[in-house]
């Protein structure tokens, strides 16, 4: 498997088992930095260590929202440098596997990789900001339909087959999987199975003439 075209490119098509793993090396990578960050602390003095694994669908992308909310800066004006830094990092790295990722798999369903903005976008940032919506009736059905909008986004690249054969964002991934699969598998030599060895030409023993 090619990791970078994988990871971090956006063309081409992939498969949900390859979304689904991409999703566990993020849960992972998350894992990771959450263990590097609590090491930092207890150099600095924090005696808290313990091991967090989430799976996220949005591949644990809520902070990516508070970029737009000028409450959260206050909040990191108080964080750590460290812990800032590893955020920031984190971030940026994941939002670019889950982009590429899910854009690939959009295509995998035929459909633009544009497609991202109400899968995602959309939802999340109303979930970020939900404390500001109104509290009306009136609001009741965009609330639910936001939220459907994010479950048939996940629906569709989590659960969803994708477009048997040759799509216009290229072949199909599962047939490609298929085909090396078959070129892998060793071949029955037939030739070799109906090989058969002559007998030998002369009399058996005790037979022979005198």
């Amino acid at each position: 498997m090619d990791w970078i075209t994988y990871l971090f490119r956006f063309d081409g098509r992939i498969n949900r088992a390859l979304l689904w793993q991409a999703l566990l090396i993020v849960a992972l990578l998350a894992g990771l930095l959450g263990l590097i960050g609590q090491v930092i602390g207890m150099i600095e003095g924090a005696t808290t260590f313990k091991i967090k694994l989430d799976f996220d669908f949005d591949f644990g992308l809520d902070g990516l929202f508070a970029v737009v909310d000028p409450r959260a800066y206050r909040e990191l004006s108080s964080a750590d440098r460290p812990t800032l830094i590893l955020k920031i990092l984190g971030t940026a790295l994941f939002l670019w596997i889950f982009l590429a990722t899910a854009i690939k798999r959009l295509h995998d369903r035929t459909r633009s990789g544009w497609w991202i903005i109400p899968f995602f976008f959309i939802p999340n940032l109303l979930f970020h900001f939900s404390d500001l919506t109104p509290d009306a009736n009136w609001f009741v059905p965009i609330d639910w339909g936001v939220f459907l909008l994010w479950l048939w986004g996940l629906v569709e690249m989590f659960l969803l087959r994708g477009t048997p054969g040759t799509n216009r964002f290229g072949p199909d991934p599962l047939a490609d999987a298929e085909t090396d699969a078959h070129a892998r598998a060793p071949g029955w030599e037939q030739q070799r199975e109906i090989e058969l060895i002559p007998p030998s030409a002369g009399p058996p023993g005790g037979m022979r003439r005198a």
